[in-house]
């Protein structure tokens, strides 16, 4: 009995211990919308309470510093990419890589990010790719945790954000939100600077980020092209469009459903199309355009599909 007991004690107290950390992290809530601020080479950032910045990832070591100028300790960062650590510990600042998915926040990762947005963390920023889905959607998951905000205070704040009505799973997270149990707390593990994350998603990733860069040249109407021939249109095409073309003979891809790899290859075809029309010598702007917008468009369709939740 006496072994019974002292096997038991250690959780019992954690679980105590978590309880009584719910009741230190939930204050009042904040009667104050979100704001949006300026801080250099972050998108769509916003001061959401005194203790939370939200935003997109951070662009380059100027945005480092404005964190830290801001007060940032802790960096939570909820997109797939690999998260710039170094750069962050430079300015004093520690990084938590909880990557989730458009389709929604499941109740574990929940726990995780009510944890990792502890006192002790200090102020925090939580950013995803673009700092307007998945990252508002962790956000307001946080505050309904922690500051009692209402599933109506969180929907709005998405809104306010900008999240995509296309990713249905973000909303059904904060309108059907459900707080971590104590002992759900208690069991939380050691936070990863960088998580492991899927084949997939890492080259999800990555062509999302060669589209951005395809659509800031097509802003700038193709005028303002690198000489840096990695930076170079055309290369960024061929990169994306060999990303598509490798999937496509993968294990994951094969065990997928068969629209997903119609869609697959639909993508992969208006990828060639976009590289072909940027090799040429003279760029014909209104090819390109309509090339990008294709590619673009059937990424989308196999994201929306397959990635995010269409239901």
């Amino acid at each position: 009995m006496n072994g019974v007991r002292s096997h038991r004690r250690p959780v019992a107290v954690c679980a105590v211990f978590a309880s009584l950390l719910i009741l230190l992290w939930r204050t009042r809530a904040d009667d104050a919308k979100p704001q949006p601020i300026k801080l250099p080479g972050i998108e769509n950032a916003f001061r959401v309470t005194p203790q939370i910045i939200a935003g997109s990832q951070p662009q380059d070591g100027d945005a480092f510093a404005a964190l830290a100028k801001a007060g940032v300790k802790t960096i939570i960062s909820v997109d797939g990419q690999r998260p710039w650590v170094e750069e962050a510990k430079k300015y004093g600042m520690r990084y938590v890589h909880l990557p989730v998915g458009y389709d929604g926040i499941p109740l574990a990762r929940i726990a995780e990010l009510t944890r990792a947005a502890a006192p002790g963390a200090g102020k925090l920023f939580v950013h995803c790719h673009h700092g307007k889905h998945r990252g508002p959607a962790a956000v307001a998951v946080i505050c309904e945790a922690i500051t009692h905000w209402t599933p109506a205070q969180a929907e709005a704040w998405l809104r306010q954000a900008g999240t995509a009505d296309d990713y249905p799973g973000l909303y059904r997270a904060v309108r059907e939100f459900r707080a971590p149990t104590a002992e759900q707390l208690a069991a939380v593990g050691a936070f990863p600077e960088i998580a492991r994350t899927p084949a997939l998603v890492d080259a999800m990733v990555a062509m999302n980020e060669h589209l951005d860069h395809l659509k800031a040249q097509q802003r700038a109407g193709w005028s303002a092209v690198s000489e840096n021939p990695d930076r170079h249109p055309a290369h960024i095409a061929t990169l994306l469009h060999e990303q598509l073309r490798e999937l496509a003979p993968t294990d994951d891809t094969a065990k997928r459903p068969a629209d997903f790899r119609r869609l697959l290859a639909d993508s992969e075809h208006a990828a060639a199309a976009l590289r072909e029309s940027l090799r040429v010598l003279r760029f014909d702007s209104a090819v390109i355009d309509r090339a990008l917008k294709q590619t673009e468009q059937s990424c989308t369709a196999c994201h929306k599909a397959h990635r995010n939740e269409s239901k």
